[in-house]
């Protein structure tokens, strides 16, 4: 009994199921950062000609402070984005390969 709580309390009860898990999540996290892309420039196409229309016509000081930090954000956002892509998309060749090798191991095992 001893030894069953144990296994239960560890986060990962050997390092195969650890690779499928993340194996399993890997294209949602891709995925996620692309969507996180594409609506942050979609938010930032909607974004500029409401600013140059409206914002710099009418708005204050305030207002065009407020709408550059906006644009800071949304470019900062699309940068971390893309960042982020990449790596995903590095990891995804290296867990692809140790899922491969592991695959291997375990057939030679049987």
């Amino acid at each position: 009994m001893s030894e069953d709580r144990k296994t239960r309390d560890l986060p990962v009860r050997t390092l195969h199921e650890f690779l499928v898990e993340i194996s399993n999540e890997w294209n949602r996290f891709r995925n996620g950062s692309l969507l996180s892309i594409v609506t942050t420039i979609i938010l930032f196409v909607l974004f500029i000609p409401r600013f140059f229309l409206t914002t710099l016509r009418r708005g204050g000081p305030f207002d065009t402070l407020l709408a550059l930090g906006i644009i800071a954000a949304l470019l900062y956002n699309i940068y971390i984005s893309f960042r982020q892509h990449q790596f995903y998309q590095k990891w995804e060749k290296r867990m692809g390969l140790l899922l491969h090798i592991e695959g291997e191991l375990l057939s030679e095992d049987v």
